[in-house]
């Protein structure tokens, strides 16, 4: 039964991943909004700068016409005889055209006194010319500073347009008369309608000049003191239009030129990412204002997101908390189960090591009988020079004496040689780091071993091995090996009629290759990748265990060697490669 200190610790884990949870929630929440805000802001940005640009090139086209044409000698003659009436037709006609070629909406050419003299609207209803327009700002400033440009809504037409001017002066440098320019942004300001957003132009007094929503038009973000509506009154900026306030309150700033706003504008209130770029050539200020929708879409996704990693951290922590629990039990345990494994560990070696004796040991015992014949020769022959010597002694032959024990002594080193192959084959565990070797001698102590039963079962032995093979390797092991290959090979032939041992030896790169070949007719197709498989044996039952081929194999490997098995024409092919060593000078 759980106790009530289990439970406390259960409640108090699940308020701390409650109450991370809404914590996750809402910092998410506040980085989703505030990244989404200035991804926002950059786009309108954008989008402003587009605008902006496309006002700038369209007013640019048309800034240096009125200083040009003021250059011209008929107008500066004009200006100085007014009453010139064939001279004022033809300028009207040169306006009309100049106009139509640049494609302004008016050119025309005013006195010092700020009467029209000509303009290129001669012909229509609402020509300028002979309206006085000295109360515009476009026209002093051109007096006092050569140029001038101002927005306001046309007195003559009722049309609002962009005015630019340029004074004309005389050869003296004394001002004549004023050319002015007008552009109508009426064709544009249709163009924008279509744009998404609500985009505004307003001008030095953030009075709305021009807009995509023609209601927002003609209406003020800042109040307007009496003294400034008298000044737009004189100069009859926006002639009879009625002026309204637009009201807006700011609920958030994102950066110096972006902010949320709540707006009361004509279609009602609502909130709005107001963006602002500044156009100082004209100074006019591009607003464009667009509804956040998209914004709670980013913050509850990024909400659900935060809610999701919180909760599979916490998972997690619970996770490895019952983890490092679990740890301090299982810890001794596995270490019981480690010194079991390091006990099995050194069984089974010992095992292995048995093994490899034992095949040893095995092959020893196919020899002992053949070696005790090749032994019982040379005892044979001892004891007949034994009896020839004491004849000798008698008749007192002391020379023959002395060659007959030279033959006995001679006798006594082939059967030392013998035993001495025999002890050091069956020796356990040799010892030593690897030596370099010489293939061929190696292969003649097998060969000695091996001797009694090749000359009895009538084989016929095809060596050709070099001096010069030098391999690093262990003499004794690789003798082992060699016995064992040898001896498989022999009872592969056992029922052939043709039986034709071949060894050769030959340079393979960095390696010595030894084949040992035999006429036995090979070995199955199916069977030739399990030979080297411990108690694999293709021999009669009671006949071999199986491991002779799995112990030379892993004496190979062992020596960085290896042990392959292929078949040829007549039989079985094992090839022993082993790393080539260079032999010394004196060798």
């Amino acid at each position: 039964m759980p106790t009530l200190a289990n439970r406390y610790r259960v409640v108090l884990i699940v308020l701390l991943i409650f109450a991370g949870l809404l914590l996750s929630m809402y910092w998410a929440g506040r980085v989703a909004e505030q990244r989404t805000w200035t991804e926002r802001s950059q786009e309108a940005r954008g989008q402003l700068e587009l605008y902006a640009q496309t006002i700038h090139t369209q007013v640019e086209r048309f800034r240096s016409v009125p200083a040009l044409l003021a250059l011209d000698s008929d107008i500066r003659k004009l200006l100085e005889n007014p009453g010139d009436r064939q001279l004022r037709n033809q300028l009207n006609r040169r306006l009309e055209r100049q106009n139509q070629a640049a494609g302004s909406s008016v050119l025309y050419l005013i006195d010092r006194q700020g009467n029209t003299l000509a303009a290129s609207n001669w012909r229509e209803w609402s020509s300028f010319v002979g309206y006085n327009y000295g109360f515009r700002p476009y026209f002093r400033d051109a007096l006092t500073q050569d140029s001038g440009h101002y927005f306001a809504v046309g007195v003559t037409t009722g049309i609002p347009g962009y005015f630019l001017s340029s004074s004309v002066k005389n050869a003296a440098g004394e001002v004549l008369g004023v050319l002015v320019v007008k552009l109508e942004l009426e064709d544009m300001q249709r163009e924008w309608v279509g744009q998404s957003g609500i985009l505004l132009i307003t001008d030095a007094l953030d009075i709305v000049i021009l807009s995509n929503r023609p209601a927002w038009r003609f209406r003020y973000l800042q109040p307007l003191s009496d003294e400034t509506r008298s000044q737009l009154v004189a100069a009859r900026r926006y002639a009879e239009q009625n002026l309204q306030p637009l009201h807006s309150r700011r609920l958030q700033r994102i950066d110096e030129d972006s902010e949320r706003r709540q707006v009361d504008g004509p279609d009602g209130r609502h909130n709005y990412f107001w963006q602002r770029l500044t156009l100082p050539s004209e100074n006019w200020t591009l607003h464009l204002l667009q509804e956040p929708q998209l914004v709670a879409a980013n913050i509850r996704s990024y909400r659900l997101a935060a809610a999701g990693v919180w909760m599979t951290l916490a998972f997690l922590l619970l996770y490895l908390a019952q983890r490092r629990k679990t740890r301090r039990v299982e810890q001794r345990s596995r270490q019981e189960l480690e010194r079991l494994v390091e006990a099995r560990t050194r069984e089974l070696r010992t095992a292995q090591d048995g093994l490899v004796h034992a095949a040893r040991m095995a092959a020893l015992g196919q020899m002992s009988a053949a070696l005790a014949h090749e032994i019982n020769q040379p005892l044979t022959a001892l004891r007949m020079q034994l009896a020839s010597q004491r004849l000798l002694l008698d008749s007192g032959r002391s020379e023959a004496v002395r060659e007959g024990l030279g033959q006995i002594e001679g006798l006594i080193e082939r059967m030392a040689a013998l035993t001495g192959h025999l002890k050091t084959f069956a020796r356990k565990n040799p010892a030593g780091l690897p030596q370099r070797v010489r293939l061929d001698e190696v292969l003649d102590q097998a060969l000695q071993l091996l001797g009694p039963r090749i000359r009895s079962e009538a084989v016929d032995v095809l060596c050709e091995v070099s001096p010069d093979a030098w391999v690093s390797g262990d003499s004794i092991r690789l003798e082992q090996v060699l016995i064992n290959l040898l001896n498989n090979a022999l009872d592969a032939m056992q029922s052939s009629s043709v039986r034709q041992l071949r060894i050769d030896c030959r340079r393979d790169g960095n390696e010595w290759r030894l084949s040992v070949a035999d006429s036995g007719g090979g070995i199955d197709r199916e069977h030739l990748d399990q030979v080297f498989e411990p108690f694999f044996t293709t021999k009669p039952v009671g006949q071999g265990l199986g491991l002779g081929l799995a112990v030379s194999y892993g004496i190979v490997r062992d020596l960085g060697g290896r042990l392959e098995v292929r078949n040829d024409a007549q039989g079985a092919v094992f090839d022993i490669r082993l790393p080539a060593v260079e032999a010394r000078a004196s060798e």
